[in-house]
This record gives C-alpha cells, sequence and structure tokens, in this order.
C-alpha cells in the first residue's frame, strides 16, 4: 500500500514539471525580432602566475633618530622660559634660564680667593728663590693656588648651568615648567627632537627575526602620510622582551614630505617567494561581499565570482576564480553584464 502510494507522488511530480516545462517559452532565435546587447569596447590582460615574495607586516610608530629630554643640573627658580611646543631651535641657542644671584655671589668669593691665592704663591715663589723660606712653605702656597683655579672653575661651571641650551638644531616637542617653577637637577623642563632624521621603531616578533638583518632595506608603509618608503635597518636589540617574546627593531627612513614623529606605520618583512596570479584592482568589482570579474570568452564577457588576497600597491592577489592563460577585462567604455558581445581594443 505504502509503495503504490509512493508511485503515484512520483508520478503527480513528473507531471507538474513537465506542464511547467511546457508553458516556458523557448529561447530567442536570431533574427525573431529580440534586442541584441551593444558590442562594447574593452581592454584585457592575460591572466598569468608571477612570483612574489610573502611578506609579514609588523606595526610600528615613527621616532626621531636624535632625540634629547633638558633637565638643569643645578637647583634654581625659573627665570625666563624662552621656547613653546613646536618651536624651531638652533644648536646653541638659550632655551631655559634660572635664577643665579647666589651662584654668582660664590663666583665672585671664588674669584677673591683665587686672586688673593696668586698674589700669596708669587711672593712665596720670590722667596723661595731668595731661599729665605723653606721648601713645605713654598708647596703649601702652590697647593692654594691650585684649590683656589679649582674652586674659581667650579663656581664658573656652576653659572653656566643656569643657562640651558638647546644641544642640536631641531624642534621643541613638550615643555614641563614654567617661570616661577623650581627647577631641580632630574626633572625633564624641556623636550627636543630633529625632524629631519625619522625612523620607524617596531617589535619584531622572534619567528620573524631571522628574516631581519643589520643593513637590510624594507618597505614601510606610513598610512597616515599616504606613503611607502624603503628603509634601512639599522639597530636590532639582541635581547627578547620576556612579556611580548619581541625584539625591537630600529629602520632608518629616508627624508620624507608630511613624515613625522609618533605615526604609525607597518614594517614589511619578507618571508618566503611564492608563486601568485595577480591583476590590477580596478579589474576587480566589489558588490556588497561578492567580489566579480570579467573574462573575454567566444568574443563575449563572463561574469567570474573571485576571491581575492593581498594588495600590492596598483594590484591584487586573486586566490580563486581565475585561471592562467584567460583574458581578463581589465576596462570597458561602459558597464557589463554576463554575455555581452565584447571587442577588445
Amino acid at each position: 500500500m505504502e509503495r503504490t502510494t509512493s508511485t503515484r507522488r512520483l508520478l503527480l511530480l513528473f507531471a507538474l514539471v513537465g506542464a511547467w516545462v511546457g508553458c516556458e517559452k523557448p529561447p530567442a532565435a536570431p533574427g525573431d525580432g529580440t534586442t541584441e546587447l551593444p558590442v562594447v569596447e574593452v581592454r584585457t590582460q592575460r591572466v598569468e602566475r608571477q612570483r612574489r615574495w610573502a611578506t609579514e607586516e609588523v606595526v610600528g610608530t615613527v621616532r626621531p633618530r636624535l632625540r634629547a629630554v633638558l633637565e638643569a643640573k643645578v637647583s634654581g627658580r625659573i627665570e625666563e622660559m624662552r621656547v613653546v611646543p613646536g618651536q624651531l631651535v638652533r644648536a646653541g641657542e638659550l632655551l631655559v634660564r634660572l635664577e643665579d644671584r647666589e651662584i654668582r655671589a660664590r663666583l665672585e668669593q671664588a674669584r677673591a680667593l683665587h686672586e688673593q691665592a696668586e698674589r700669596d704663591f708669587r711672593r712665596r715663589e720670590t722667596l723661595w728663590r731668595e731661599q729665605t723660606i723653606s721648601r713645605a712653605e713654598y708647596d703649601a702656597a702652590e697647593a692654594q693656588l691650585r684649590v683656589a683655579v679649582a674652586a674659581l672653575q667650579e663656581a664658573e661651571t656652576q653659572l653656566a648651568h643656569t643657562r640651558i641650551v638647546a644641544p642640536f638644531d631641531g624642534r621643541i616637542t613638550a615643555k614641563h615648567a614654567d617661570v616661577g617653577d623650581l627647577a631641580v637637577p632630574g626633572r625633564p623642563l624641556v623636550e627636543i627632537e630633529d625632524p629631519r632624521a625619522l625612523r620607524l621603531e617596531a617589535d619584531v616578533p622572534e619567528a620573524l627575526l631571522e628574516k631581519v638583518q643589520l643593513g637590510q632595506r624594507l618597505e614601510v608603509r606610513i598610512p597616515a602620510a599616504q606613503v611607502t618608503l624603503e628603509g634601512t635597518v639599522s639597530e636590532i636589540t639582541p635581547v627578547a622582551d620576556p612579556r611580548t617574546r619581541t625584539f625591537p627593531v630600529k629602520v632608518d627612513l629616508p627624508p620624507q614630505p608630511g613624515l613625522r614623529s609618533g605615526l604609525f606605520g607597518r614594517l614589511v618583512i619578507p618571508v618566503a617567494e611564492v608563486e601568485a596570479i595577480r591583476v590590477p584592482a580596478r579589474a576587480v568589482l566589489v558588490r556588497g561581499q561578492m567580489e566579480l570579474a570579467y573574462v573575454v570568452r567566444g568574443e563575449r564577457a563572463e561574469l567570474r565570482l573571485v576571491k581575492t588576497g593581498k594588495r600590492l600597491a596598483e594590484e591584487v592577489e586573486v586566490v580563486s576564480g581565475l585561471a592562467p592563460g584567460e583574458v581578463l577585462v581589465v576596462e570597458a567604455d561602459q558597464p557589463l553584464r554576463d554575455g555581452q558581445p565584447v571587442r577588445v581594443k
């Protein structure tokens, strides 16, 4: 009984399919009045496998090669602050001046003691030549003069420390104190860096460290500045960070307009040479979540669903959907449709 019911259902299904097929209109034959799609001129490129280096990217930050944090070597109240963040300064230019009245007083005292010690030594020297004093008295005067000279030099050095100057040409990046603040040794006052010499500092994982060598030229991408540079590896720290298991690597960058300290960057490290299909990025059409491309087959455009991989400048890697030897449509004079006639320019 069950077998008879199943047979009847199958026969009914075949009858419905036959009726639907019978209702379908036959395809239009050439010359029956149906509108043919217009011929579109296209530019094409043959699909080929190309050798390239597979790469890994490591994030980093652009930093200056020359940077200094300036602080006072003596204690004193700040009397003059001559710079603000962003200001360009020259080497030797005065940046901060401290109160120096107390140090100047010590300097005057040291000068007076030095003059007195120098006079005493000259008198003792004359008497020593006349053999009227002992050698011990002459040596004591000489030692006293040396002590006075050292005290004078120390006071002059202390006075010089009240004037904080730029150690090199650069730009002020930070100011940590102002007029009236007390400057003490160890407390930063201003920060300065040279904006003309920059480098990318990146933490390279231990698995990639063997791919990086001193003097090697590597590609560096700076998204914010929209530039791709070729830098030179200048430093590789031989000891890994125990927390991240990475090795700090510094890559010197060439001068580039718009490049500045603090920008985010990517260091491109070649890992292995591989073969892949690369096509112009403009040949791949993106429709929502789908990636499409057209190939020429029998003088007509055939729509393909493709999958892309890494983007390399103006090209993109195609992982699937295209085969070597096929003719890819790179540009068309107007939007294409699947099966549309094309003429290759």
